[in-house]
């Protein structure tokens, strides 16, 4: 399996409902809990790429380009953009719908950097 095969079949989509108790005092979805869902997405992306020990080294960018109110659905989507000895990057971009009509919009977008690690908790080879 080349890379680029590899890339297209980590990449990781989630569904969630956007309920009260994930937003802030503005009834919108709250930056830490988007950060959380991205993070997670990422991880997931990361490990199905490697089918190895995986942990976040570092979020490098998320931008928050739409609210994302109470009552809507969102989509993150997971994809590998670079792979390292070691290391590989995940762009997570979070999709809001409507949940009664088709709009959907690009909302938020961030970019996770992850190594593999060993037993011993050391940095290990990705592509063997």
């Amino acid at each position: 399996m080349t890379i680029d095969d590899k890339i297209k079949a980590s990449e990781t989509r989630i569904f969630k409902a956007v309920f009260p108790n994930t937003t802030n005092h503005y009834d919108t979805l709250f930056g830490g809990t988007a950060m959380l869902m991205m993070d997670e997405v990422a991880f997931i992306t990361a490990t199905r790429f490697s089918r190895q020990t995986m942990v976040t080294v570092s979020s490098d960018r998320i931008d928050f380009t739409k609210p994302i109110p109470a009552g809507t659905i969102v989509e993150l989507i997971g994809t590998v953009t670079h792979v390292g000895n070691t290391s590989l990057k995940v762009k997570v971009d979070i999709f809001v719908e409507q949940m009664y009509s088709e709009h959907r919009e690009m909302a938020v977008t961030g970019s996770f950097s992850f190594v593999a690690i060993d037993e011993n908790k050391k940095p290990t080879s990705i592509l063997k």
